[in-house]
């Protein structure tokens, strides 16, 4: 596992959107660089540093493929708190050369749920997999939702959210838990980690808990982030706020061995 510190947010995810781009680059395969996604405000950062790249011709995105984590259940694509609408409100709208053919998200208004979670691990199969997945956690270390206890060889599927989790998202719904929704179709912790490589973005101090777990923690199913311990190409990307609760053992080792990559 790398874990790369930078200063605050906002150099992470410059670090973040220029390893992405960099990965994208030098892809040299047939086959199009197959990009796992989330939302959140983790990314938010990097999706807008991904745009200025497109923009500027640095790098492009006519042979991505991507494929986003997770979907409310029940939302339709024009509700503002689907994922749908904020992908595409924060980050494919402003692509100059992203095919829309090319962009994949879990159907949030399905009538068949297990068979639309089927149907999204076979259509990633069909690309060879997923070249670099890049996620956020919860405080509770959930990397999408894949809520405490879910197991760690778990696919996409119906995953139930926790009170915690409706409660912290419910800033998005006028601060009412009971308008959030209960369900969501999520990645499994599976499916992250069979891709080549997983870059999480992990910042601010209501994280430190969570990024100690996934780094120090010993690899347990009530920390399914910690399973990227057990990933050869698992990175985290995170700021110093976040490292408040890392030894100063972990903290220095990790600060020596990325410093090539502290902007």
């Amino acid at each position: 596992m790398r874990v790369v510190i930078q200063e605050d947010y906002a150099k992470m995810s410059v670090w973040a959107a220029n390893y992405i781009a960099d990965k994208i680059n030098s892809h040299k395969e047939d086959r199009p660089f197959v990009l796992g996604l989330p939302t959140g405000s983790s990314p938010i950062g990097v999706y807008r540093e991904l745009i200025k790249l497109n923009k500027a011709e640095k790098v492009s995105f006519s042979n991505v493929v991507t494929f986003n984590m997770d979907e409310y259940l029940g939302l339709p694509k024009t509700h503002d708190q689907s994922y749908w609408y904020f992908m595409h409100d924060n980050f494919f709208d402003h692509l100059v050369d992203m095919k829309k053919e090319n962009i994949n998200i879990l159907n949030g208004m399905t009538d068949d749920p297990e068979g639309e979670c089927r149907r999204y691990e076979e259509k990633i199969a069909s690309y060879g997999g997923i070249d670099l997945f890049m996620g956020g956690i919860g405080v509770d270390g959930h990397l999408a939702f894949n809520e405490p206890f879910t197991s760690l060889s778990s696919r996409t599927g119906v995953r139930s959210l926790t009170t915690d989790t409706r409660i912290v998202n419910s800033r998005f719904f006028g601060n009412d838990p009971d308008k959030v929704p209960s369900k969501a179709l999520s990645v499994g912790i599976g499916t992250v980690t069979d891709s080549k490589e997983v870059l999480v973005l992990i910042s601010g101090h209501n994280k430190a808990r969570a990024l100690a777990a996934t780094v120090e923690g010993s690899v347990s199913q009530k920390w399914t982030c910690s399973a990227l311990q057990m990933h050869n190409g698992a990175i985290i990307a995170c700021d110093e706020e976040a490292c408040g609760e890392l030894t100063v053992d972990t903290y220095k080792y990790f600060l020596d061995m990325e410093k090539n990559e502290r902007l």
